[in-house]
């Protein structure tokens, strides 16, 4: 029995042995292809981040060595905007001028005004382009640049409906770096914008935005009370002494002018667009004005439900006329006026006239649309079909545009 016994616990003691070391290596063999996997997997997402760097990199040496562009000045996700700076600072100019004010006792006086422009490259002439409100009623007109040098400027030509001015001075070539303008037609709201300015004279001074909305319609003093059509809104902070310098896109190109703020607004700033620009600066520089703006001689208001409901009309949209000016396109063309004022959710309107809603088959919701439309696809002269609402039913009429008054 004893034999039988001696024999069988090594027997036990193998087996066990042999189960440990199975699990062992089981165990280290699970490990190892676990970690394996995951080594292999953090290889894989690294060599997805160097083709993704190697593709921006790539992406930005062919448009640096593209003719003519400028560079997108993005590092993977983020945005670095201090080389656009370093691009564009030279080109923007502090403009200062004096104006002639009286005091209570109609003794005069100066006071200096100041504002933003930039350098501009028309056909081999350098200039100035700014607002015309900042040059309006000026005299000793002086542009400085940031490296510090300063010179006197002369205003070449100037157009208040469009809150544009271009200047001219001796400035030397070692001054002028010029800003390449592009039209402001393929902007889309939400799209990045960048002001560079001297706001309250702190130079070269840049903030950023984006598009808040396209086509606004803004009126100054200066244009006599007629729209200023087609205007850019954006979120990029703008103050005083910020007017007409540039707003700019991510590859550093001009896109707009920055021209006016809502007074204790937060972010809502407006920019002449760059195809106002573009469309206008030839006549500016050759014949010191520019006077396409189509006119249709009448005021009115846009239409809300609540002035519908007060007519008694279905239709919401549209920009109701009030007034039409005796011996004007759209007295010439049939259109009437209103015909009585009432008191529509607290304010004064002048009801009865007809309702614009379509200019070419265009749809026009208010004031922003009907301007727009004038300014961006219209010229003195130019026959459209104008589409009007008339005791509830629609009437197509003819309309020769004329050209809009000289601004006073």
């Amino acid at each position: 029995m004893e034999n039988n016994l001696q024999f069988r616990r090594p027997s036990f003691t193998l087996f066990l042995v042999v189960v440990i070391l199975v699990s062992l290596l089981s165990g280290a063999l699970i490990g190892y292809t676990v970690s394996t996997l995951t080594l292999s997997e953090n290889i894989t997402d690294m060599q997805d981040q160097v083709s993704r760097l190697q593709e921006q990199l790539s992406n930005t040496q062919s448009t640096s060595s593209t003719g003519g562009q400028s560079n997108t000045y993005l590092i993977g996700e983020n945005a670095s905007l201090a080389p656009l700076y370093e691009e564009v600072k030279e080109a923007i100019v502090i403009i200062r001028g004096l104006t002639l004010d009286y005091d209570n006792f109609r003794r005069t006086y100066y006071s200096q005004v100041q504002g933003s422009g930039f350098v501009y490259n028309f056909n081999g002439q350098t200039v100035i382009i700014t607002n015309y409100h900042v040059v309006e009623d000026t005299i000793n007109i002086t542009v400085t640049f940031i490296n510090g040098n300063g010179y006197e400027a002369t205003v070449l030509g100037s157009d208040p409906y469009a809150d544009l001015a271009v200047l001219s001075t001796d400035a030397s070539e070692s001054d002028y770096s010029a800003l390449e303008i592009v039209d402001s037609a393929t902007l889309q709201v939400g799209d990045p914008v960048i002001a560079v300015g001297n706001p309250y004279g702190l130079a070269g001074s840049m903030t950023t935005g984006i598009i808040s909305a396209l086509g606004r319609t803004i009126t100054e003093e200066m244009s006599g009370d007629y729209p200023i059509a087609n205007v850019i809104q954006m979120s990029a902070p703008i103050n005083s002494g910020n007017s007409g310098g540039p707003l700019l896109n991510y590859q550093g190109q001009v896109v707009g002018i920055t021209t006016a703020i809502v007074s204790d607004s937060q972010g809502l700033g407006f920019a002449i667009p760059s195809s106002t620009v573009l469309r206008e600066i030839e006549s500016l520089i050759t014949e010191g004005s520019y006077d396409q703006h189509s006119w249709l001689g009448a005021s009115g208001t846009g239409m809300t439900y609540e002035i519908a409901e007060e007519m008694g009309v279905d239709v919401t949209y549209g920009w109701l006329i009030a007034q039409v000016t005796s011996g004007g396109p759209a007295d010439e063309a049939g259109i009437q006026g209103g015909t009585k004022q009432v008191a529509v959710a607290g304010e004064y309107v002048v009801i009865g006239g007809d309702i614009i809603i379509a200019l070419d088959g265009t749809r026009i919701k208010g004031i922003d649309d009907l301007s727009t439309f004038l300014e961006a696809n219209t010229s003195p002269g130019q026959t459209i079909d104008v589409t009007i609402m008339r005791d509830g039913e629609a009437m197509k009429l003819q309309l020769t545009l004329g050209t809009r008054p000289t601004a006073t």
